[in-house]
């Protein structure tokens, strides 16, 4: 009974929208400067379909099957977006001509792009997520990618490999870490502007898509203006110099642009950081008829940059937080020991097919290079970063046997007098006579040189003005050569290839002395396959709409060793075990429109996701070892919006809810736990997480000249579970005798949950104002508050192996619940203020388009930090309560300090 009178209910409802009066709305849509036609705007009314102007005059007509009040939004690449409230209930309406204004705020996504290419992102680093978000008009996004993006906010507390990216349809987060890798496209702003975002379980027309949200770059040269774009950025970021330079054109069917640039520094705002970038960018599209074009598309994208390090609050009283202790100079001239550099180039064909029910792009692309990490090794020989714990001063406070507060006045003065890394003592050395041309310390690089092949297709059928179908799929195929690389001997004549830990072999077949360019350490390769397909119905009527979209995938990873290791003779060589995930998932949504002005839309979303290849081979360096019981990630999320557009109001208010369960994390240190002191693999099963928050954005139009906003984001995002720890001793694979022949000890669950996730702030609040001169200057201000930001915990610390002592193999005495839930507080950073400023001009002077933007980021200087991580070396309760007695500790939290005054100046000439 209830299922006929619902399926009456919306049968009747569709026969009432056929029968209704149309209305129609027209227009035209032009630059207000110049006068043209802008092609390819996007104009919408809430529950129509969205329309684009025609290419020769700008005219548009839109249909509307139900009279009322409505808000029409007209959206354009480089444009300000335009709103215009319309009431239909008279008949048809005319606008006549709608003239839109150049958006010179589109160069903050330059400012954007210098934050994601940060040496921030470094593995051991946060990772932002605010790369996507250039996309979307948003005003809650455009805040948390350009004002609270400085302390390394995250959207719902989410990670960037919780949005999908696509370039041309094609997949481009990795499968190593999930994560995009926007330095592949680095640099060439002018043809990835062009994006498609869906922001959360919003439904996209090109993927099932992540909980954060889609992105598809186009890189068609037919959807880029004509004409020679020329500009050129100062800033004193991460790169000091920008140029670029890009050129499209066409005639008869064939399409074709070209862009290039360059980025450079000696230094960024970091000490030390160098920075050199180099992108080029060639596609061309040829249109054969209406319904069939192809599409050509070259990347060439070259990053070289010096990466820098977080330090104790020991280390920053001493020195500052622009200090960076990577780098030293070396005949007059910067070296930094932790330089990293990404070649990746990509090539892609499309096929594009266009009907009037049918949108079909089937896209191939391989993608090679590789992404490399430099860094010093020693062996036998003394740590040479000046920051080391026994090159401290805490160290003589913290001493088991007493403070010795000379030593440590000492270890000061020398620390003040030589802060940096000192290349000629490496060389020294190398260069004793007792070394006898062995190497003491190297440069070597850590390097992955990936093989990806992807072949894609995606479809858009329109059955009518109610039903829309999206599908597709992708495969991709990826071969992953990972090892390490003697870069430079440092003076040394060559490098025995043994661990300084165990004295046995890294590579048994291979000769044991190994020069510049031989591979070393390690060598290993990944193999993985994903197969993926997704479908989506939507579903569209003048009073609600919905979608529902179901996604299948399958992901295949195996490794095989390519040297035989001394310490794993078993399991280092070959090929290991393949390991298959099967996963699915589906999402739905639904909005319903009170009128054209106010709406509200809910959406679900209930998946699974198998892990990236680096948190399921537990130390595939050295052996084929997996995780146990390795499960998929499971997330089930929901939010709720509300979202309002009246004439001068504008804005969103969201709640959100999302539960992580079955993550697998594999980390890297040494400790000195209750069961032992090594070089370890760290590895948590049974993980979850809980997220969940508000979002509120809103613009309100005070006049035609100033606007005002309001950003706010409330979030609470804690671990929701206590997870299980398993430990790997780094040498125990050479002792057949120990606890087991891998090396495994099992430590139980860690005791974390209800501690705070380190996401970034999880408090955020932005107050704006911007003034928009009639003679086309403007300048803006946003007063930002962060806060409840946490230092990312200690897992460790968190199990029954903490209260051991290692000499006795019993409880210490004084591990009380009291002590070690002091010892243990999660340390919350503090809250800070941030008051940062844009403006801009621009004009027309013979045809020629000109424009200046500026933008100053934390204009009263403020200090703070973005994030941080407390240092697992001190495994025991009673290691760790000695080191903090002195309130000091050599083992302390360690943090990334946010840049301070900062600029960026961009000026751009088109015609």
């Amino acid at each position: 009974m209830k299922n006929g009178l619902a399926i009456s209910f919306f049968l009747l409802q569709g026969i009432w929208s056929y029968a209704q009066e149309i209305y129609y709305v027209k227009g035209f849509v032009k630059d207000m400067v110049t006068q043209e036609t802008i092609e390819y705007a996007k104009i919408e009314i809430l529950g129509s379909t969205p329309v684009q102007p025609d290419p020769m005059d700008g005219s548009f007509v839109i249909s509307l099957k139900q009279s009322g009040n409505y808000i029409l939004s007209i959206t354009a690449q480089d444009y300000l977006i335009k709103r215009i409230p319309i009431s239909m209930d008279k008949g048809d309406l005319d606008l006549g001509i709608i003239y839109l204004d150049r958006d010179i705020v589109q160069e903050k996504t330059d400012n954007l792009i210098t934050l994601t290419d940060a040496d921030l992102l470094e593995d051991e680093s946060i990772s932002m997520t605010s790369g996507m978000l250039q996309a979307t008009k948003d005003i809650f996004l455009s805040r948390a990618a350009f004002d609270f993006g400085q302390a390394f906010f995250r959207v719902r507390g989410y990670g960037s490999e919780n949005g999908i990216i696509l370039l041309n349809g094609i997949p481009m987060n990795k499968l190593m870490d999930g994560r995009p890798q926007w330095n592949n496209w680095g640099g060439l702003n002018d043809v990835t502007r062009n994006q498609e975002f869906s922001y959360g379980l919003q439904a996209s027309d090109y993927s099932f898509g992540g909980i954060l949200g889609t992105t598809n770059i186009n890189t068609r040269p037919s959807s880029f203006r004509k004409g020679m774009r020329l500009s050129s950025s100062a800033s004193n970021r991460t790169y000091a110099g920008r140029i670029m330079a890009t050129y499209s054109s066409g005639q008869k069917g064939i399409n074709y642009s070209v862009s290039a640039s360059r980025r450079w520094a000696k230094e960024g705002y970091i000490d030390g950081t160098l920075y050199d970038a180099y992108s080029l960018f060639g596609a061309v599209e040829y249109k054969w008829n209406d319904a069939h074009s192809i599409n050509l598309t070259g990347i060439w994208a070259h990053n070289r940059r010096g990466s820098s390090s977080a330090i104790t609050e020991e280390v920053f009283h001493l020195v500052g937080k622009t200090y960076n202790p990577y780098w030293g100079t070396q005949n007059g001239k910067i070296r930094n020991a932790r330089e990293r550099k990404i070649v990746e180039p990509i090539f892609m064909f499309n096929h594009y097919y266009n009907s009037k029910k049918l949108n079909l792009n089937t896209a191939v692309s391989y993608q090679f290079g590789t992404i490399s990490k430099g860094r010093l090794g020693y062996y036998n020989s003394p740590n040479p970063d000046k920051t080391y714990y026994r090159y401290l001063p805490s160290y003589y406070i913290n001493s088991p046997i007493g403070a010795n507060f000379i030593a440590a006045n000492m270890a000061k003065e020398g620390f003040l007098e030589n802060p940096q890394l000192n290349w000629n003592n490496l060389y020294q050395a190398n260069s004793s006579l007792s070394l006898q041309g062995k190497a003491a310390y190297i440069y070597y690089d850590d390097t992955y040189k990936d093989l990806q092949f992807n072949v894609a297709t995606i479809g858009n059928y329109t059955l009518n003005d109610h039903l829309k179908i999206d599908f597709g799929g992708h495969y991709t195929n990826l071969d992953s050569d990972n090892y390490a690389e003697i870069n430079d001997l440092l003076g040394a004549e060559y490098h025995e290839d043994i661990d300084p830990f165990s004295n046995t072999k890294n590579d048994l077949d291979g000769g044991l002395n190994k020069v510049t360019s031989n591979l070393f350490n390690y060598h290993y390769n990944i193999k993985a396959e994903v197969y993926d397909a997704f479908a989506q119905i939507n579903l569209r009527y003048p009073k609600w709409e919905g979608f529902l979209g179901v996604n299948y995938a399958s992901t295949n990873y195996q490794r095989e060793g390519k040297f035989r290791n001394e310490r794993f003779l078993n399991t280092s060589f070959g090929k290991g075990g393949e390991l298959e995930f099967s996963n699915f998932g589906f999402k739905a949504g639904y909005t319903y429109k009170f009128s054209g002005r106010h709406w509200v839309a809910l959406n679900g979303a209930y998946l699974t996701k198998p892990p990236v290849y680096q948190n399921v081979f537990i130390n595939p360096r050295e052996n084929n070892q997996l995780v146990n019981d390795i499960q998929s990630e499971t997330i089930t999320t929901t939010d709720l919006n509300y979202y309002i557009r009246l004439p001068n109001l504008t804005g969103r208010l969201s709640g959100y809810y999302t539960r992580f369960q079955n993550i697998t994390d594999i980390n890297f240190f040494f400790v000195d736990a209750g069961v032992g002191s090594d070089f370890v693999q760290e590895v948590l099963t049974d993980l979850d997480e809980l997220h969940l928050g508000t979002e509120l954005g809103l613009e309100y139009q005070l006049s035609s000249a100033v606007k005002l906003s309001l950003v706010a984001s409330v979030g609470k995002y804690l671990y929701a579970s206590d997870p299980y720890v398993t430990i790997n001793f780094d040498t125990a694979g050479a002792e057949e005798d120990i606890l087991n022949p891998e090396g495994n000890i099992d430590l139980g669950v860690a005791k974390v949950k209800d501690y705070k996730l380190s996401q970034g702030p999880q408090k955020a609040f932005a107050l704006g104002v911007e003034y928009r001169d009639p003679k086309y200057w403007w300048i803006g201000a946003t007063a930002n508050y962060l806060g409840n930001n946490y230092a990312g915990i200690s897992t460790i610390t968190r199990t029954q192996s903490f209260y051991l002592n290692p000499e006795t193999g019993t409880t210490f005495p004084d591990a009380t619940e009291e002590n070690v839930e002091s010892l243990l507080f999660q340390n919350k950073l503090d809250n800070f203020y941030l008051l940062n400023m844009v403006g801009g001009k621009s004009w027309l002077k013979k045809g020629r388009y000109i424009s200046v933007f500026a933008s100053i980021n934390n204009v009263f200087d403020t200090v703070f930090r973005t994030g941080g991580y407390e240092q697992s070396r001190n495994g025991n309760f009673g290691q760790l309560q000695q080191d903090n007695l002195s309130g000091n500790p050599s083992f302390a939290a360690k943090y990334w300090y946010g840049f301070g005054r900062t600029y960026f100046i961009n000026f751009a000439i088109s015609f």
